[in-house]
């Protein structure tokens, strides 16, 4: 018995078809995805591989690098003991001195970066353009070359002013300060170009400052990008290892590299090597949690930093 509804069918076109998005087959169980995780697996292992040796070794009671292991098979806490109560090789000095090179040396860096890349953003003056290129082809030349030149001239202050020539980590941190202007300026003043630049002249409008715009507004907007070069100058100075072999000659005026250097050079450092990879291990707490504490700032201020 026929109803009278008519049903229709709707016809689909060539061009329908080709718009129209594919649906992927995946394999049950996930099985198109197993290379993956033991790439992961790896990658992993070919990361780790090291820590593990340096873990084995520490604990290692023999504390030789012969007698060392990839896993360790014995618990002893006595290369620790030995490493913080050698006179000869002062590790807690070595560690305060690394301390405080990086955290001043790296507040002073972000500091004057800010400084210069506040007034390349914000400002106009005459050489703005060519000061921003000359910085550029400034990091082209290697810092090898000023090597010479920097001894030379602190081995002079320091007949003058023993505090910031050779042997001091005052001297050295002035060094350093010689270069905190360069490829940080660049990362700086693109993130202050995101900057609206309505909200400085709304604070002029009230009487502001660009001083007082700076330091009230602008750098806690900036944080993000403050946050991470201040990570990037922490790290580079608490490992920098060249220009504190050179102007750290005095065991009690050495950094951290410098001074686990020391230890793995000569016909002690067979033995020395349960020190060694604890004293490693240690110097790489300030790093870690520095990186795991501010991870998410160092995220954001990369990628919105680097598109302008």
């Amino acid at each position: 018995m026929s109803t009278g509804v008519q049903t229709t069918v709707p016809t689909v076109t060539p061009e329908a078809r080709r718009r129209a998005p594919k649906q992927v087959r995946r394999a049950p169980g996930g099985g198109g995805l197993w290379w993956r995780y033991v790439l992961v697996a790896i990658v992993l292992v070919w990361a780790l591989f090291p820590v593990m040796f340096l873990v084995s070794a520490a604990l290692n009671p023999a504390g030789t690098l012969s007698t060392s292991s990839l896993l360790p098979t014995e618990f002893s806490l006595s290369n620790l003991h030995i490493l913080l109560n050698d006179a000869s090789r002062p590790y807690t000095t070595w560690y305060r001195n690394s301390l405080i090179i990086g955290i001043v040396g790296a507040l002073a860096q972000t500091f004057i970066g800010a400084c210069a890349a506040y007034a390349f953003s914000r400002m106009r003056f005459t050489g703005r353009r060519p000061g921003l290129l000359a910085l550029l082809l400034l990091q082209l030349f290697p810092a090898f070359l000023a090597f010479v030149a920097l001894y030379i001239t602190f081995a002079a202050i320091g007949d003058v002013v023993p505090t910031l020539g050779l042997n001091s980590v005052w001297g050295l941190l002035l060094v350093y300060m010689g270069g905190a202007m360069g490829a940080n300026v660049w990362l700086l003043k693109g993130y202050f170009d995101t900057v609206p630049r309505e909200l400085d002249e709304a604070a002029k409008v009230d009487g502001a400052s660009h001083a007082r715009i700076f330091f009230t507004m602008t750098l806690r907007l900036v944080m993000p990008i403050l946050v991470t070069v201040f990570m990037l100058g922490f790290v580079g100075l608490y490992s920098e290892f060249i220009l504190a072999s050179i102007f750290l000659r005095d065991v009690d005026s050495q950094t951290l590299s410098v001074g686990l250097y020391s230890m793995t050079v000569g016909n002690e450092r067979n033995r020395l090597f349960g020190q060694f990879a604890t004293g490693a291990l240690l110097a790489s707490l300030p790093v870690v949690v520095l990186y795991l504490g501010a991870q998410r700032y160092l995220v954001g201020g990369l990628t919105q930093g680097s598109v302008k």
